[in-house]
């Protein structure tokens, strides 16, 4: 599906982007296509091509695998200035798709590999992300070994990295998608999230947003 989309989308002036500064490529005169996607639909599917490398511009993307018994798991979030799309071979291991209306910009992972052959600089900006990309999964397998209030903890202060302010969170995600993140039911996450409002670690005023309220406390939680 994103490659029949890419395909149709690049000819199309106005729909490219050059990559930020921020991202590994901002040294280089890289172009890619920029696309909208809707709300729910898939950026790539599992054992697709891997043709693209993929940085969020706008909304936010689940990364997910469909278990034998028809469970979701999901293995990442990722947000505005995310770059995703990595894989050790020539298809994507997980499929990926939209939490909320997102635009994404597209660049062919050959045309990333080619300039890192050639300039030394960018080969370490591709090495840099892609084991930060590793260490992402990495971190995320030795979540799951935690009890429930460590997991919820731990992705609470996660996602406040990405908050307005050090102490806020505005939840992309569905509470499904964070039981499915985090290896629990949506009953456990719910439960856990008002027992930690309850003694006031957090404030809910909203399912979507919530406050950190005693940082110095969930972070002793998540030790």
């Amino acid at each position: 599906m994103l490659v029949r989309t890419a395909t149709t989308s690049e000819p199309r002036p106005a729909g490219h982007t050059a990559l930020g500064t921020e991202s590994m490529f901002g040294s280089v005169e890289l172009v890619g296509a920029s696309i909208p996607f809707a709300r729910g639909e898939e950026i790539y599917g599992e054992a697709e091509p891997a043709d693209y490398l993929y940085k969020v511009i706008k909304g936010s993307v689940r990364a997910y695998k469909v278990l034998h018994d028809g469970r979701r798991q999901i293995c990442a979030f990722y947000l505005p200035g995310d770059i995703f799309g990595f894989e050790a071979g020539e298809e994507h291991s997980f499929s990926a798709e939209a939490i909320a209306p997102s635009t994404i910009l597209l660049v062919k992972r050959n045309a990333v590999t080619a300039l890192a052959t050639k300039d030394p600089a960018i080969a370490r900006q591709l090495w840099t992300v892609t084991t930060a990309e590793l260490q992402k999964m990495q971190d995320h397998v030795m979540l799951l070994i935690k009890n429930a209030q460590e997991r919820v903890v731990s992705f609470l202060l996660q996602m406040a990295q990405h908050g307005p302010g050090a102490d806020e969170i505005e939840l992309p995600m569905s509470r499904q998608d964070i039981a499915d993140y985090l290896g629990l039911t949506i009953e456990t996450v719910s439960r856990t999230l008002t027992q930690l409002e309850t003694r006031a670690t957090i404030a809910l005023p909203t399912s979507r947003r919530i406050v950190l309220r005693d940082r110095s406390l969930l972070d002793r939680l998540n030790s």
